[in-house]
């Protein structure tokens, strides 16, 4: 009889733990990135793969920002540094990738060959990991910045809506 009881108690610990963790899974709602030192969020609904680094090759007459095409899983696409892009690094033509090095692609629903560079990713976060800043950011931002984000460390994350800055003008003529 006690091992009847203590079975029956195992069951309903081991239900109770099941319950708690499926009502405390958290919903990835972001790709965090780093580029240049800054914490980017790009919505896993605007983002498609990442693609270790590959061999890019140069465009003549293009902007700075971009770093060229590549071949990713046998399509061609626009490699945009963003972090040149964003003006948060100058633009250095053969730039050495490093192993963090990634490319992230768009969306196929953005109908847009692109991926871009970034410095390394920062995993996965949802909207309970990433909290809304209590500061926003005063005065004009580019169409395609968002709120900004803070983690439990404090450091600030910038979402960015890949669709707007998809769109932008100036993205969309490459060449200079």
């Amino acid at each position: 009889m006690a091992n009847k009881t203590a079975l029956r108690e195992l069951q309903q610990r081991l239900a109770e733990r099941m319950q708690a963790a499926r009502e405390t899974t958290l919903i990835a709602n972001w790709l965090a990135v780093d580029c240049a030192g800054v914490g980017l969020l790009f919505s896993l609904k605007q983002a498609s793969e990442i693609f270790a680094p590959v061999p890019i090759k140069p465009v003549p007459y293009a902007k700075p920002w971009l770093a060229g095409v590549a071949n990713l899983r046998g399509g061609l696409f626009t490699v945009v540094d963003l972090a040149v892009y964003l003006g948060l690094r100058e633009p250095s033509p053969g730039r050495l990738v490093s192993a963090q090095t990634r490319l992230v692609s768009l969306s196929s629903e953005l109908n847009l060959n692109c991926a871009l560079l970034v410095d390394r990713l920062a995993g996965l976060r949802s909207d309970e990991q990433l909290p809304l800043a209590a500061e926003q950011p005063a005065g004009p931002l580019p169409r395609f910045a968002g709120a900004l984000r803070r983690d439990d460390a404090g450091r600030q994350w910038q979402e960015i809506n890949l669709e707007a800055l998809s769109r932008q003008e100036n993205f969309l003529h490459i060449v200079a």
